[in-house]
């Protein structure tokens, strides 16, 4: 096979070079990076990367392959990738593929032997960028200055509609002779949270993003929980007009973008973090407890601390590097929220817990 060549251009004019792999093509999205060490499969598969380009800020990529038993979603959910080395020869008892032919599989460019502690450091320091990485191969497509055009071009992923991408058309059932059944609203929702929450003896009712409130409640569930999922959270008003039509009716819960959904419809306000939190070792204090742990994390907005006035929420944990909101609860009302990912997958497990505490709702009605 030929080699390939590849091209990274950034809105603010930065230009950088290197190989491809993959497949030949055009990605464009927002550049964003990911702090884990291993978990490369999770990330690439996670719904909540859908409309970016994701850099991982570990060296070495791909050393123990592809194992399906990690998937997060059915296929990749990056629009692009970037390393700064490839491993070409996986070893690993689980690997079923190499990295190179599960992108080249799912029609993933990708791009090599770029300088991605440089980037990693431009996007900390000057934010999140609209990107456009070209892999081809002989002369490229695309000039310089075109691909230049097509980054600035492109809309920013707060005007993006992401979520519609990622969550499914009909309603899902998960029968294991539970003694609860939940409604999970599916706004790009990562298949640990399905294991989690069936391990734990819950028959699930996955419904799409813009599933009524009434049809919600139809479904006669003992709860309804609100999953991750891409991009700006105030981007789909069907999700919070829907739980805003829930809230005193049913105990709700929510992870990541449910989390900020949740904030939304009760009258708080999201924000765009600078560069975001993606990685699996972000850490986070809990009030209740005094506890710190260490949590797994994936996305670009928080909740605004100041507009919780006269929402009835409370914080309930924070995160350590920025302060940002990572749990919320209501002090009257059956609900409860985090912004990072208790399931892991990957990362560590310190924060299991949260879905014991869904199960005490569960309980308490």
């Amino acid at each position: 096979m030929a080699s390939l060549k590849g091209l990274l251009a950034l809105e603010d004019g930065t230009i950088v070079k290197g190989s491809g792999f993959g497949v030949e093509g055009l990605a464009e999205g927002e550049l964003v990076f990911n702090t884990s060490m291993t978990g490369y499969v999770e990330a690439l598969t996670d719904p909540s990367y859908a409309g970016q380009i994701l850099m991982m800020t570990y060296p070495l990529i791909g050393n123990y392959g592809v194992s399906s038993e990690d998937y997060e979603s059915g296929r990749v959910q990056v629009e692009g990738f970037l390393v700064r080395e490839l491993c070409r020869k996986p070893s690993n008892w689980r690997c079923e593929k190499s990295l190179d032919s599960f992108l080249s599989d799912n029609g993933v460019p990708a791009l090599e032997g770029v300088d991605t502690r440089m980037l990693t450091r431009k996007v900390r320091i000057y934010g999140t960028m609209k990107a456009v990485l070209a892999v081809f191969e002989g002369k490229p497509e695309y000039t310089e200055d075109e691909l230049l055009g097509l980054a600035r071009g492109q809309p920013h992923i707060s005007e993006r509609k992401l979520v519609t991408k990622v969550s499914t058309d009909h309603v899902m059932l998960y029968d294991v002779d539970g003694d609860y059944t939940v409604a999970l609203i599916d706004c790009g929702v990562k298949r640990s949270i399905i294991r989690h929450l069936l391990r734990r003896g819950i028959n699930l009712k996955v419904v799409p993003f813009d599933y009524p409130a009434k049809a919600i409640m139809d479904l006669d569930p003992d709860a309804v929980f609100l999953s991750n999922g891409p991009g700006d959270p105030v981007m789909v008003p069907e999700t919070i007009d829907t739980v805003r039509k829930l809230i005193g009716k049913i105990p709700i819960a929510g992870i990541c973008l449910g989390h900020q959904i949740v904030a939304l419809a009760l009258g708080a306000k999201t924000f765009k973090l600078k560069f975001g939190h993606r990685g699996s070792n972000q850490p986070v204090k809990d009030y209740l407890s005094g506890r710190v742990f260490i949590s797994s994390q994936n996305h670009g907005f928080a909740v605004e601390a100041e507009s919780l006035k006269r929402t009835g929420l409370e914080v309930t944990q924070v995160n350590l590097n920025d302060g940002t909101i990572e749990g919320l609860r209501h002090r009257e009302l059956p609900i409860i929220s985090v912004q990072y990912h208790p399931e892991a997958g990957p990362g560590p497990h310190d924060t299991f817990f949260f879905f014991d505490e869904f199960m005490e709702l569960l309980k308490e009605g």
